[in-house]
């Protein structure tokens, strides 16, 4: 899934490639991605593009300036955003078997006609689009928490006195913190030398300290890496940093013991053993299951 450093690259690779063009034909190959009528879509069509940002881990773009509009969506687990310089002119059937979910042509300055593509592979169709007035009218984005990379030690520390949860679920609740998901939460949990199964309000005042620094060193770095990263390589660039996450097996770049997983009914973290839990091995469910 797309996190805050990858969101924020796309937000940024927009405001490079596609500020200052106007809006051409919306093409939806996939009806169910529109989760808005009103303002229809249609709408957004022969409007400046004058802003890109982020919201946790939703993408907005903004069209128009006093009767503007945002075109806001949340990639899910696997959507993606492709860029086409040379954009097929031929609109995709709806329905089909493409990845495509919807595609916005653009026209620019200078005479060119590339478009951007809104992507979602497998099975499980969670790509959302919604076209508002303001980013506030989106129920996910009503409802986020402070940023993470906006949110002060301080603040976190009061966050995390609030909350009887396991550190890793605290971590990725939008509606606590924003734009944290499941990778990234693994990978600041190990910098940070904490256990995924820590109680947030149990956390000693050292160890809140450490953890935000990680976060704020994880995704800032995360951040850096990924801006300015053309975006059809901003996926290979995320699995490259990682040193645990995605990495059940291997060997914990840290220490060298095997890194580890806990898996639940559609998703899986990982940790190391010897960095985070002081050797002990965490209940696995789906192994538990198995063995009963």
């Amino acid at each position: 899934m797309p996190e805050l450093p990858e969101v924020e690259a796309l937000a940024q690779f927009l405001r490079t490639h596609a500020v200052g063009s106007v809006v051409g034909r919306i093409d939806i190959a996939a009806l169910s991605v529109l989760k808005t009528f009103d303002p229809p879509i249609t709408d957004l069509q022969g409007k400046d593009v004058v802003g890109a940002a982020r919201f946790g881990k939703h993408l907005g773009i903004r069209c128009g300036d006093e009767d503007g509009l945002w075109l806001i969506t949340h990639l899910s687990r696997a959507g993606w955003l492709r860029w086409a310089d040379n954009p097929s002119a031929t609109p995709p059937k709806p329905g089909g078997k493409s990845p495509l979910a919807l595609r916005v042509h653009l026209f620019t300055p200078d005479g060119g006609t590339p478009a951007f593509d809104l992507t979602e592979a497998g099975t499980k169709k969670r790509l959302a689009v919604w076209v508002v007035r303001t980013p506030a009218e989106v129920p996910g984005i009503a409802k986020l928490g402070p940023d993470a990379l906006d949110i002060a030690e301080p603040a976190f520390a009061e966050l995390l006195g609030k909350s009887s949860q396991r550190i890793k679920t605290v971590l990725t609740d939008q509606s606590v913190l924003a734009g944290i998901g499941n990778a990234y939460s693994d990978e600041i949990l190990h910098l940070a030398k904490l256990s995924p199964f820590a109680t947030a309000n149990k956390l000693t005042a050292e160890e809140v300290a450490t953890l935000h620094a990680a976060m704020r060193a994880e995704l800032t770095d995360a951040v850096d890496r990924s801006v300015g990263q053309d975006a059809a390589r901003l996926k290979g660039e995320k699995r490259s940093g990682l040193r645990v996450h995605a990495r059940t097996g291997m060997p914990c770049p840290v220490c060298g013991d095997t890194v580890r997983e806990v898996s639940f009914a559609e998703r899986s973290f990982q940790y190391c053993a010897t960095c985070q839990t002081g050797g002990k091995i965490l209940a696995d469910r789906r192994l538990s299951r198995l063995l009963k």
